[in-house]
């Protein structure tokens, strides 16, 4: 079981660091709209933004392979645990709270434009459409965030 669970967080993680590397730089048909997002942004504050969000992730990932089938160090644990959980409040902030609560206008504007004609399942709510690449995103964190703490867990006996 423990060498199955490492090796789903790693899996987690993979998926992270290739989302967040080229969500925003390769179409996916309905679930992006590449053209939108550029247009939104700069090819310069683009690629910044590529590599800020995807820098702590590729690093977690790397410093992941070592340990690929468990179990991961304490520091790295705790490094991942805090990537996630930030990543987590990131997606709560810029996703959901303006969903299903605070009204963001020139966020809508911005999502509006950047996410238009892409693919949702969830009806609009505030002006906040939560597209389905999203949605994907969102719960995958929540997966990687669940599946982190039965890593913490599973490591208990070994962390000293």
């Amino acid at each position: 079981m423990r060498p199955i669970l490492f090796d789903l967080l790693f899996a987690l993680q993979a998926f992270h660091v290739v989302f967040l590397l080229l969500h925003d730089w390769i179409p996916l048909g309905t679930l992006s709209n590449i053209a939108a997002v550029r247009a939104e942004n700069s090819l310069s504050k683009l690629l910044i933004a590529t590599l800020a969000s995807s820098s702590f992730f590729l690093f977690g990932f790397a410093a992941s392979i070592p340990h690929l089938h468990g179990p991961y160090p304490h520091w790295l644990l705790l490094y991942l645990s805090i990537s996630y959980l930030l990543l987590f409040i990131g997606e709560l902030q810029a996703w959901w709270i303006p969903y299903f609560g605070r009204i963001q206008p020139e966020r809508v504007a911005r999502y509006k434009v950047m996410f238009a004609g892409t693919h949702s399942f969830l009806p609009a709510r505030n002006g906040i459409t939560v597209n389905t690449l999203h949605v994907i995103l969102h719960a995958t964190t929540v997966t990687t965030l669940l599946v982190l703490a039965a890593c913490w867990q599973a490591a208990a006996p070994n962390i000293s």
